[in-house]
């Protein structure tokens, strides 16, 4: 790990850059409603450690009521069992036996679950379980609009889901149903239509398992722009919600259900905080964070409590920020930049540093960090 940005009590202006920033009150409040409005719905929470790669911030959230962590690779299941996660899903496929060898190991210490959309997949799974002696639970991932990984909702599924609870070593859990083409629809109505149309995908799953005997423990999904569709719909039981912690610029473009462009269910929590480096000219200065500290393929950064500030132009190590009706800021200056995109912005740190009061009051190791395998 690169050494710390900051020490605990260090000034906020005081903090070598670029760096990581979580304003703890607006992340806590994040942590606070999102549980809370899980448990009005009567569904589980099981956030998505893909965004934030952390077991600090995942105790966090069990602290909160969570029921466990979801993953999308072998390797973060690992770290964040190793950091004290005593329940982790791989909300994605795994294939090739040394994987499951490492999923089967976790098992010893840790509830471990992983979905399935193949009987290759389930083969290989239920060798690894016979060999360590354990159990490891099992999903049938069905296809609700997204046409990325998972099996045709119905018949296809139960097949799948079958030889998932004949296999030795493994016990079936239920359905993963994700669609996450639909957490960034524009509308909310658009949202909801997708919703609607991944409940008909669900709910005939469930019931074809269901009058084959198999129970479904799990119907997982959802995300942090859709999840209040999930939640009433009867049909899921466990949100797999990631950026509602954070918060970026992308979900922050997707439009509330009164029909405004900005979608304000939770805080921006998460920031890059850069250095004004250079001040060449009126119209414009250039800050120390650039491709290296997030990432473009949601667009360039907004600036955090400014107005007439917009980065453009990013490279490896800059971005020129064009300033617009305001007057400059100064060589030195610090601004909060508000990533596009959190999940692969934080991949690129080691280190959270958590804010209040205009101090350092935390430090957490982003311990998960290009844990890819």
């Amino acid at each position: 790990m690169q050494r710390l940005p900051a020490d605990i009590g260090t000034p906020v202006d005081e903090i070598d850059t670029p760096a990581l920033i979580v304003d703890l009150d607006a992340f806590e409040r994040n942590l606070a409603k999102m549980a809370g409005l899980a448990r009005a719905a009567g569904v589980r929470l099981r956030p998505h450690a893909k965004t934030h790669k952390s077991p600090a911030v995942a105790l966090r959230q069990i602290a909160h009521g969570a029921v466990g962590q979801c993953v999308q690779k072998v390797g973060e299941a690992e770290v964040l069992v190793r950091g004290g996660i005593r329940d982790v899903l791989v909300s994605n496929e795994v294939f090739g036996q040394q994987k499951f060898r490492r999923l089967a190991a976790l098992a010893r210490e840790a509830t471990v679950a992983v979905c399935f959309d193949a009987v290759e997949q389930i083969e290989q799974a239920s060798r690894a379980a016979r060999e360590f002696g354990v159990e490891i639970g099992g999903l049938v991932e069905i296809e609700v609009g997204m046409q990325r990984c998972g099996v045709l909702p119905g018949a296809p599924s139960l097949e799948i889901a079958r030889r998932i609870a004949d296999a030795p070593g493994l016990v079936f859990k239920g359905i993963q149903a994700y669609h996450g083409t639909a957490q960034h629809l524009p509308s909310h109505g658009e949202r909801v239509d997708a919703i609607r149309k991944a409940s008909e995908a669900v709910r005939m799953t469930r019931d074809a398992l269901a009058a084959a005997g198999l129970a479904c423990e799990i119907v997982g999904g959802a995300g942090t722009g859709t999840f209040r569709q999930e939640a009433a719909s009867g049909l899921w039981n466990e949100l797999q919600v990631g950026s509602y912690a954070f918060m970026d610029t992308d979900y922050a473009a997707i439009g509330d259900e009164h029909g405004g462009n900005r979608y304000t269910e939770f805080e921006h929590s998460l920031f890059v905080l850069a250095t004004v480096m250079s001040a060449p000219a009126a119209d414009r200065v250039v800050v120390d964070a650039g491709l290296k500290s997030y990432t473009l393929e949601k667009g360039p950064p907004w600036v955090h409590g400014r107005t007439g500030l917009e980065p453009y132009g990013v490279s490896d190590e800059h971005a020129r920020v064009r300033v617009t009706g305001v007057p400059a800021p100064r060589l030195g200056d610090k601004l909060m930049l508000i990533p596009g995109h959190c999940d692969p912005t934080i991949n690129l740190h080691d280190w959270y540093v958590g804010i209040r009061n205009g101090r350092v009051e935390a430090l957490w190791p982003i311990a998960a960090r290009g844990a890819s395998a």
